[in-house]
């Protein structure tokens, strides 16, 4: 199997876009690919037999030549230019006619069937002018351009375009329409959202070659980008090149921004910067802080402080923006002791934080666990006079969820509720995930049903929890269930929906449909970026997959993107889950050392992957790292110590660990009480085992098929039959099915007292519900015949066993047979 797993592959210049499982309603616009698409090139080839495509990269630059003096201030894109600023319009540049032009045309009773005159009279106006005059169709151009602008500017959108189809109509159409003003009209088409009627002008133009300069292309990928239709933006600017039309300052403005919404690669955010530059065009204050918040997805903050400092040498001070923009990628990044120097830059240079500031803070603190410190930032915000708000709330509670500590999250939950600020949509979200995370499912739901009544909307964030909820879960038939009605809510796939879907059937055990999905997303012309490399990584990590893990992560660190503490942490499981113990070690030692930065994240994958792997030493030793450095634990990093305690029945260290959730406020998940029931099964007082499935019950918690199994066999293991036998019906009672496992647990039990009869009437009782017994189950009747001497009574079992089980294959008999004559 694993020889023939791999992923697929890009082609240099991908298919146009597919509908995502033939969805009609997914459309162009909802995909955003790069030109030259990422590819998962190593080892995709032979999954999807499709061809490879070389990777490149690009370094960000280290050094620039600046210019010897300072640029001007440019004002950011979109920002409001008018000098009016919403005084009257004046205009001191339309000639006399063109003015009576304009008010007639603005009168609220002019009838645009008069519109050909009024323009007639206009144009007769120019040419009749003193030939000592100036240009004159430069003139009446001109005027065109002031009163389209103006009729803009009072929102008479379908008057100006009409103005425009006129002067269309004229032989002379190509003098007299200048670049600007089909700049204008495509900007005035776009801000009323008539992103396909600009298109559709856009193209015609082009075709009837008519004037399409660098103003005309930026206005159309503006409207794009403004839009979110990145993909169409991407591609008027590659026509824009091949037609040889020098891109402006504004237009690189724009495209960086779009990379950064589409999450481009990072080498071709720097080959767009680096191009910028190499053309001669000076990069601003409005790029620098573009290229900083490109920085946030890929959790680059080494790359931000490069820009940063490069920024401050080419002269520009970093304003409020600036640094709220470096505070969220080093919260993204998790580096909440560099955001505080951020910060404390920021006010030395005389900028008071913001709401934006704090919240980006407390997001850096919460992501880490930190949650003492997030809150005492909350107490800071309200003492300089900042009330926190729904981004604040929201954020700790997210925080509270992720560490487990369900009391906490719900005590923020009900201060904001008491504060006045009302929940909105990342909070129900939240919500959700922790009610999901929980096994929670009908308060889940109910959350669900509540949005709407709260007069909020499910957004895109909405489905992609449910999904991740139900994946976690293993439950893929929700979550195609889920799917399937997210898109006929009128939902579209975006590359989140992607990698969650990847991640959400990677988790259900379904691996080749993981897989089906990357190659639909491909399909879809939908660029895979670090999310999506670490959803493979993932899903690779949970086969134990280890090389193609590693062939993955080589083409990572060739360039297509930075490899972060998810993709380590990946790479870890795929070693451990691949019985690589010593590989895990190899990593172990570069992250203590700090050859790889020892990230909170990884130090706590190095404490579950150490205890599932039953490594005690190893097990301690990261756990006691984790602390040493200041680092958190969450619930599912407690989780370990509990489970390798219990399993080496160290109920004294086990405990410990229970003092410490307790004092700190986490909330047991069911995976601390399938620990402790773990343990205590195979203990003397294995009756606590049931005792703690009854406190799970009176909790509100949902015991799953583990929980039910692990008593019963605590009571089989003792020869406590009976009770195991009213804990089966009691788990069939409550809605699940038996496995193979709990039937087995029957089965060797009663072989073991020399009950065939009875065992028997359990494999019998279990063919009958479906459930298909595997080599354990026979094998303990065989070797429990041997074991008692009693081989006749083994092989008239074999002889009789297609009687029993009419499905069981010849190879099993054979199986049994060779079985029995080794005893």
């Amino acid at each position: 199997m694993a020889e023939n797993i791999a992923l697929p592959l890009l082609l240099p210049n991908p298919p146009p876009p597919k509908p995502f499982f033939n969805d009609s309603n997914f459309h162009s616009s909802s995909v955003v690919p790069s030109p030259h698409p990422p590819a998962l090139t190593a080892i995709l080839p032979e999954l999807l037999h499709r061809n490879s495509s070389a990777s490149t990269s690009n370094v960000p630059p280290n050094s620039v030549n600046l210019p010897s003096s300072v640029p001007r201030a440019r004002h950011p894109i979109g920002k409001h230019r008018d000098a009016n600023k919403g005084k009257p319009w004046v205009n001191h540049h339309l000639s006399p006619q063109g003015e009576l032009t304009l008010q007639s045309i603005t009168d609220d009773e002019f009838n645009i069937e008069n519109l050909h005159e009024v323009l007639v009279t206009l144009l007769d106006s120019h040419n009749r002018k003193d030939e000592s005059s100036e240009v004159l169709k430069g003139d009446f151009s001109s005027d065109v351009l002031c009163i389209i602008k103006t009729l803009g500017y009072h929102r008479k959108c379908d008057l100006a375009l009409s103005m425009f189809e006129w002067i269309k109509k004229r032989c002379d159409s190509k003098d007299l329409i200048k670049g600007s003003v089909v700049a204008v009209i495509i900007s005035m088409l776009g801000k009323e959202g008539r992103v396909s009627e600009a298109a559709s002008l856009f193209h015609k133009l082009q075709k009837d070659e008519l004037a399409i300069d660098v103003y005309a292309y930026t206005s159309m990928i503006s409207v794009y980008a403004r839009n979110g239709r990145y993909r169409e933006a991407v591609m008027v600017f590659k026509k824009m090149e091949e037609e040889g039309c020098k891109p402006t300052l504004i237009t690189y403005n724009v495209i960086l921004n779009v990379y950064g919404k589409m999450g481009m690669p990072w080498n071709k955010i720097t080959a767009a910067f680096e191009g910028m530059k190499s053309s001669g065009v000076v990069p601003d204050a409005y790029t620098y802080n573009t290229v900083i918040s490109c920085c946030r997805r890929g959790s680059l903050y080494k790359e931000a402080k490069g820009f940063l400092e490069e920024m401050k040498l080419a002269g520009y001070v970093p304003d409020k923006v600036t640094y709220n923009t470096l505070l969220d990628v080093y919260g993204k990044s998790r580096r909440p002791k560099e955001a505080m120097e951020i910060l404390r830059e920021m006010e030395f240079n005389g900028f008071s934080p913001s709401i934006v500031t704090y919240n980006s803070l407390i997001s850096a603190y919460s992501r880490d666990g930190l949650l003492e410190e997030a809150m005492e930032l909350k107490a800071q915000m309200l003492e300089k006079g900042i009330m926190p708000d729904v981004f604040t709330y929201t954020t700790l509670l997210s925080g509270y969820e992720k560490a487990g500590k369900d009391e906490s999250a719900f005590r923020v939950f009900e201060e904001m509720r008491s504060s006045g600020c009302n929940p909105n949509i990342c909070t129900f979200n939240a919500l959700i995930k922790m009610y999901g995370n929980r096994g929670k499912f009908t308060e889940m739901m109910k959350i669900f049903d509540d949005i709407k009544d709260c007069g909020c909307t499910a957004d895109i964030v909405t489905w992609n929890t449910l999904l991740a909820v139900f994946g976690q879960n293993g439950m893929d038939t929700e979550v195609s269930g889920v799917f399937k009605e997210m898109k006929r809510s009128g939902f579209v796939a975006q590359r989140d929906t992607f990698n969650t879907l990847i991640s959400a059937y990677s988790r259900c055990g379904s691996f080749d449909q993981a897989m089906a999905i990357y190659k639909r997303m491909l399909e879809a012309g939908v660029a895979p970026d670090l999310s999506t490399y670490n959803a493979v990584l993932a899903a690779l990590a949970r086969g134990g997959l280890w090389k193609q893990s590693e062939k993955v992560f080589a083409e990572m660190k060739d360039g297509w993107c930075k490899p972060n503490e998810l993709t380590y942490s990946s790479l870890l499981h795929a070693y451990a889950n691949g019985k690589e113990i010593e590989k895990v070690h190899d990593l172990a030692k570069d992250i203590y050392s700090g050859e790889i930065e020892p990230h909170a994240v990884l130090l706590k994958t190095l404490v579950l992957v150490y205890s599932k792997s039953d490594l005690l030493k190893e097990t301690e030793k990261a756990f006691l790292e984790l602390r040493n450095r200041g680092y958190s634990p969450d619930i599912t990093t407690l989780n370990s110590m509990v489970s390798i305690y219990g399993r080496r029945q160290m109920i004294d260290k086990a405990n410990e660990i229970l003092s410490f959730m307790e004092t700190r406020g986490f909330t047991h998940s069911l995976t601390t009480y399938n620990s402790l029931i773990y343990m205590y099964s195979r203990s003397v007082n294995f009756v606590i085992s049931e005792e703690i499935l009854r406190d799970m019950l009176s909790k509100g918690m949902k015991p799953d098929i583990i929980s039910y199994n692990t008593v019963i066999y605590a009571y089989c293991r003792n020869r406590r039959m009976r009770d195991a036998s009213r804990v089966f019906l009691e788990m069939r009672e409550s809605g699940l099915i038996p496995d193979v496992i709990t039937y087995n647990t029957f089965v060797s039990t009663y072989a073991a007292e020399a009950m065939f009869v009875e065992a028997i009437d359990v494999i019998r009782y279990m063919i009958k519900q479906k459930c298909k017994p595997n080599e354990s189950t026979y094998n303990s009747i065989i070797d429990w015949y041997c074991k008692l001497n009693r081989r006749d009574e083994a092989i008239t079992f074999i002889d009789n066993l297609r009687t029993l089980n009419p499905h069981v294959s010849h190879e099993e008999e054979r199986r049994l047979s060779e079985r029995l004559k080794m005893k």
